[in-house]
């Protein structure tokens, strides 16, 4: 999901211990052991099928459309489990997959905040003035909204991964504000928006927030996503388009208008599903429109790419293509639309122009080839393994369409 998706990260005191389980949802990813040699208690076999169960629930694939619909529920069906203790250390593997993408994000940013504040320190404010503040608050949004579409989804691993990614663009968009390259008004507001923001979502995953003030909170990340996505689309192509916030206020009017309509039922449950699932789109596309916007810049001024690093598009590739097993597994279409999208278009997708461009080794492409491919390949197999198909197709079509 990236820069998500390069910009996203995480809060790691969040992260259970190994000998502890702080989340229901992570309960399932550590059965205990059944030894063939004794036959476990009743109260075992009781909570072991539970633990099942939850997990069966949990993995019924459902259409790209409900990606946002919170641990979808198999209401009567006979759908048979299968190879369940393949499942659930799959389960389990991924989710630490997904944990451990908080270390190259943390890397990616953490270099720009030591330099902010080396910069800071010895009074070089105008050294600020070359982060576009502008670009840093648009990936805080998309942090913000997929934040919450995780939050709802209790995915904690990811919301650990998001949260970083919030706090950490937070803390470079203060340093500007510092170094005044940013207006001290748009300050303030940003940082009410992400105060409140972080202090609803984590609300709303302990179960201790108003459905009505999450709703409306929903609703302003919607209006907000919507409105910048098709302003940001316009501005990558500006001058050779008119300079214009014409995209940004008509989105703006057809998102408040959607938001209205939905909540006063004037739309279709189908038209009320997709007006939830906007602002989850919007943020994946936000940071999927990064490598274009890059690319473009490669393209228009080739000698930019010097100024690329390989080790972060590779950090970039890596932090992304560890959360591809995780949307998989759990067939989440957005997630995994915009996690393979920034690995191989953004992260890997920039390796190449720098190869292109003779700004990088053949060796050094090789390698991150045949890791990017490994890896895509490795999920998908092992996908199709733990569900007991035949083909990666099976498993690429319920991510799609659903059973």
């Amino acid at each position: 999901m990236a820069s998500s998706i390069i910009l996203a990260a995480a809060n790691k005191s969040l992260l259970a211990a190994p000998s502890q389980c702080h989340s229901f949802s992570l309960c399932p990813r550590r059965p205990p052991p059944l030894h063939s040699h004794s036959s476990p208690s009743k109260p075992f076999l009781h909570l072991h099928s539970l633990s099942l169960t939850s997990l069966h629930r949990r993995l019924i694939p459902v259409p790209a459309l409900d990606s946002d619909v919170p641990h979808p529920l198999d209401q009567g069906s006979t759908l048979k489990v299968k190879n369940n203790s393949r499942k659930e250390e799959w389960d389990f593997w991924t989710a630490k997959f997904s944990a451990g993408a908080n270390v190259p994000f943390l890397l990616l940013q953490m270099p720009q905040i030591l330099l902010n504040a080396k910069n800071l320190i010895s009074g070089n404010k105008t050294a600020l003035l070359a982060v576009p503040w502008l670009g840093m608050l648009t990936g805080l949004l998309g942090n913000l909204s997929l934040l919450s579409y995780f939050a709802k989804k209790r995915e904690t691993e990811v919301i650990v991964v998001q949260t970083l990614g919030v706090v950490s663009i937070y803390v470079v968009i203060a340093q500007l504000a510092m170094a005044e390259a940013m207006p001290l008004p748009y300050f303030m507001v940003t940082s009410v928006v992400v105060a409140t923001g972080l202090l609803l979502n984590f609300l709303n995953y302990f179960g201790m927030l108003n459905a009505g003030i999450w709703r409306f909170w929903e609703d302003f990340i919607t209006v907000c996503g919507l409105s910048v996505l098709p302003q940001v689309m316009w501005s990558t192509f500006v001058p050779y388009i008119p300079n214009s916030i014409l995209p940004g206020v008509i989105s703006f009017v057809t998102a408040v208008a959607a938001v209205v309509m939905a909540r006063i039922g004037k739309l279709s449950e189908k038209g009320v599903k997709f007006v939830g699932a906007i602002s989850g789109w919007t943020a994946t596309l936000l940071f999927m429109w990064m490598p274009v916007s890059q690319m473009w810049t490669n393209f228009l001024n080739p000698d930019n790419i010097k100024g690329l690093s390989a080790f972060s598009m590779l950090l970039a590739m890596i932090g992304n293509g560890l959360m591809i097993p995780r949307a998989l597994f759990i067939r989440d279409f957005m997630w995994f639309t915009g996690s393979t999208w920034a690995a191989v278009f953004y992260g890997y997708g920039n390796i190449l122009c720098m190869y292109y461009f003779n700004s990088i080794s053949g060796k050094f492409l090789l390698a991150a080839t045949a890791s990017l491919v490994s890896w895509i390949g490795m999920a998908l197999w092992r996908d199709t393994v733990v569900y007991g198909y035949s083909s990666p197709l099976r498993s690429l079509k319920e991510l799609i369409f659903g059973s």
